[in-house]
Order: structure tokens, then C-alpha cells, then sequence
């Protein structure tokens, strides 16, 4: 699925770095993620899912992935 580049917004975090998220939103009304070293890659997610992620991320909650153990 491609979404114009005039669509996504870079993070205000990356810089001018190669490692950076972009999102998008889109007409059916998810949120599409991409990695700047992976951009046809893109992830599909809820407003609801990130915002709960975000949540997470803040709260320092998620455990670690069991092969990163």
C-alpha cells in the first residue's frame, strides 16, 4: 500500500538522521507507520492502538521480547 509522500510527517525527534519514524493518516481513518531504512514497509494501526502503545512506552510497561532475552 503506498500513501504519497506529501502524506507522512517525519518525526521531530529523528533530525537528520536515516533511523526516523513517519506516520500518516489515512482516508479510512488508521494510522500508518514506516522506518526511514524500511519505507515500503508500513504498519497499520488504530488511533486508539497507538495512543495506547505511546501510553506504554511512557510508563516504561512493556516487557521485553523473549528472544531479546
Amino acid at each position: 500500500m503506498t500513501v504519497p509522500s506529501t502524506d507522512w510527517q517525519k518525526s521531530f525527534y529523528c533530525g537528520e538522521g536515516n533511523n526516523c519514524l513517519s506516520l500518516a493518516a489515512s482516508p479510512d481513518k488508521t494510522i500508518r507507520i514506516r522506518e526511514s531504512e524500511a519505507p515500503h514497509t508500513v504498519v497499520t494501526t488504530t488511533q486508539s492502538q497507538l495512543g495506547s502503545l505511546m501510553d506504554a512506552i511512557k510508563a516504561g510497561t512493556l516487557a521485553p521480547h523473549p528472544t531479546s532475552l
